[in-house]
């Protein structure tokens, strides 16, 4: 039974569900529905926006993201929980815990994974180290090399995980350290080139490992006017990756793109900002011995 297979009806809007699939297919037992919550640049914000008068007052917070998640995972039986990086930084929570408490939160959410943003460098290696290895979940990244590097311990390539009939492939990758994260900090991770990395793991999961669905988790930015890696380049130079859930680039999007990758096959691109103000949601339905997976998107503000 093949279930890899192209997005073939794709709907997107900014607070809602557009084109919700038949209700008669929701019953059929041969529709898994795997519901994708996901957060990037999250940078310390554990409470709302003081309520000051400025744009953003009053919204947010950690207590109103984990009420949403909650609720969801209420209402829906498969859901995926992900971080795009950047978890650190930003505000005294962090200058004064160190992480401890962004941590703890992820963990009573049940986030099921993230992957490494150039700020959660900023208390140095031994620091996310420890971090890590409190941590329920792991960070992926394939395109950093952790040489007698304690990072080595704490993450990883990717992460398979099982929802009902469907497995879902998660690969991380990260944006260039130099001139971002000083050398005392980063140690001596390095950095490669992602388009080739996360192509060959892509490949991997989909192709061996037999993923129905393959996520990157990218702390790349979601594209730049000169020649930078972007998510926007990684989707038009790789196969096999469906969905690329980016951060680093702040780029608050009120629904996803979706671009061609070298075979022609759409993928997906989404972020949502910062601070935790949004939380992007992504639905979509795998039906048994036929290609194509119906998708919903819909982007949800944390207010």
């Amino acid at each position: 039974m093949n279930r890899r297979s192209f997005l073939k009806n794709t709907t997107a809007s900014g607070i809602g569900i557009l084109s919700p699939i038949p209700y008669h297919m929701l019953l059929d037992q041969n529709i898994t529905k795997i519901t994708i919550l996901h957060t990037n640049d999250v940078h310390s914000r554990v409470d709302p926006f003081p309520q000051d008068g400025s744009r953003n007052a009053g919204r947010g917070g950690a207590a109103r993201r984990a009420s949403i998640i909650d609720r969801v995972r209420t209402a829906e039986e498969h859901v995926v929980l992900l971080d795009s990086g950047d978890i650190f930084q930003g505000t005294p929570y962090f200058n004064f815990f160190g992480g401890e408490v962004e941590i703890e939160l992820m963990k009573r959410m049940k986030y099921d994974a993230s992957t490494i943003g150039n700020h959660d460098f900023d208390n140095g290696l031994d620091n996310l180290v420890k971090l890590m290895k409190t941590a329920d979940f792991p960070m992926v990244n394939c395109n950093y090399d952790y040489d007698d590097n304690p990072l080595a311990s704490v993450t990883q390539e990717y992460k398979i995980i099982q929802k009902g009939d469907v497995k879902i492939g998660i690969l991380g990758v990260g944006i260039e350290l130099d001139g971002l994260v000083p050398k005392k900090l980063s140690g001596n991770t390095k950095y490669n080139n992602p388009i080739p990395k996360a192509q060959a793991t892509a490949n991997k999961l989909k192709n061996e490992l037999g993923c129905d669905l393959v996520i990157c988790l990218s702390h790349l930015g979601y594209k730049y006017k000169d020649s930078k890696v972007s998510d926007v380049k990684l989707a038009l130079n790789s196969e096999n990756i469906d969905i690329i859930l980016g951060g680093h680039t702040h780029t608050f999007m009120r629904s996803p793109d979706i671009h061609r990758n070298m075979k022609g096959e759409p993928v997906i691109i989404n972020q949502v900002g910062w601070a935790g103000l949004m939380m992007g949601r992504i639905d979509l339905k795998f039906e048994k011995n036929k290609k194509g997976k119906c998708l919903s998107c819909e982007n949800l503000f944390v207010s």
